[in-house]
């Protein structure tokens, strides 16, 4: 597989099934039961020089939803990392998913109000170290705090006379 996600015959997975890389996966099973049922080779077998093709292309739209369908080959896929000529892939699939229920599980801290970035903002102008994480126990830190928020008042004005 190429960087460009494409598989082992140089198509790309989301185009083979007709879908955007951010698709669901209803999107794609949907997708796939389309495409199915188009190309499945009992469709095809009155004319036995398209059956060939039919047969081709059912397979790689199997590929396509084995690997689509599975949220750890999906993003082992994404990454550019799939290879589906690879038998020995099932740990590493193992591991990314693992991976993925931790990022998933991470809770985001809650933002900080406006009122918060307004406090922080005038304590850096006031000079006042707590604010900016520099504690009284680190004085050299404090300093170096208030020596950046005079920085920032003193840049200020003269972006203002420049306007």
């Amino acid at each position: 597989m190429d960087a460009d996600g494409a598989g082992s015959d140089g198509s790309c997975y989301y185009s083979l099934l007709g879908i955007r890389r951010n698709a669901s996966s209803s999107d794609i099973r949907t997708a796939y039961r389309k495409q199915a049922l188009k190309w499945h080779p009992d469709r095809w077998a009155k004319d036995p020089t398209a059956m060939g093709e039919a047969k081709r292309r059912f397979q790689r739209i199997q590929e396509a939803y084995s690997v689509l369908s599975d949220q750890g080959k999906r993003a082992i896929y994404d990454a550019g990392l799939y290879d589906p000529l690879e038998e020995d892939d099932q740990d590493f699939t193992d591991f990314m998913q693992e991976m993925l229920a931790m990022m998933d599980s991470v809770k985001t801290e809650k933002p900080d109000s406006l009122e918060d970035l307004q406090k922080m903002l005038a304590d850096i102008v006031n000079g006042d170290g707590r604010a900016t994480g520099f504690g009284s126990a680190h004085h050299s830190d404090a300093s170096r705090g208030a020596s950046d928020a005079s920085k920032r008042t003193r840049v200020a004005p003269r972006t203002a006379m420049r306007r």
